[in-house]
């Protein structure tokens, strides 16, 4: 039962979490690199073929890695460290 609230938990938080990660994307000033990865961040979430626990695990590890970028700004960082954290709380749901 706490797995299946979890997973409700997700596909209503969904829309915000892909609502964050366009914002990042259509961000001018930021590299290019971190708007391609969440752009695939994007697209792993909306990927209806995997299980949501496949596609959170991969969107969780593919932003851990871009925050981690040198380049990255300071704001972009703290968004993406923000859409990190509401999908690991919804993971844990």
């Amino acid at each position: 039962m706490v797995r299946e609230y979890g997973v409700l938990e997700m596909y209503e938080q969904l829309p915000q979490i892909l609502q964050l990660l366009e914002q990042v994307a259509l961000d001018r000033t930021v590299p290019r690199n971190i708007r391609t990865s969440a752009e695939q961040v994007t697209n792993e979430m909306k990927n209806e073929k995997e299980p949501m626990d496949l596609r959170v695990s991969t969107a969780i590890h593919i932003l851990d890695d871009v925050s981690n970028d040198p380049n990255i700004p300071l704001y972009t960082r703290t968004q993406i460290w923000n859409i990190v954290s509401m999908l690991e709380n919804c993971r844990q749901n």
